[in-house]
């Protein structure tokens, strides 16, 4: 059942910031712990950026989730940017398309209690995760 939701648009930095706060007020609201919503924020931090960097912009959607007496919070990061060629490569520790670390979507993996990727070239990457309480 969803209780509440809505959109945030993910177009620039600032935006990642914003998506950041705006996680981390839900997170408490849904009454995660404080390593919990510590988690679930880098892990927002990451997709939102890549959705930026690598997918050109997009938005995050969010919702409140509850299943059976546990409350979460499920997002999702969409952009129609050029999309992800090879999924498994991408979901390779230490494997980068950029300069990065080579951490953001299987760190991200990591830190949330579901996590589900769906990216073809030419259209675009869909990332949904979900935190429980």
């Amino acid at each position: 059942m969803t209780t509440r939701s809505g959109t945030h648009a993910i177009r620039s930095e600032q935006d990642v910031v914003l998506s950041r706060q705006a996680v981390r007020k839900l997170a408490i609201e849904c009454g995660l712990r404080l390593v919990d919503q510590t988690k679930l924020v880098t892990a927002v931090s990451e997709l939102a950026r890549n959705t930026v960097i690598y997918g050109g912009g997009g938005d995050m959607d969010w919702e409140l989730v509850e299943d059976g007496g546990r409350k979460g919070v499920r997002l999702v990061f969409r952009d129609e940017g050029p999309g992800i060629p090879d999924i498994k490569q991408a979901m390779t520790d230490g494997w980068t398309s950029g300069n990065g670390l080579g951490l953001g979507l299987t760190g991200a993996k990591r830190l949330v209690d579901q996590f589900d990727i769906q990216s073809a070239p030419g259209e675009g990457t869909r990332v949904t995760i979900t935190k429980w309480n």
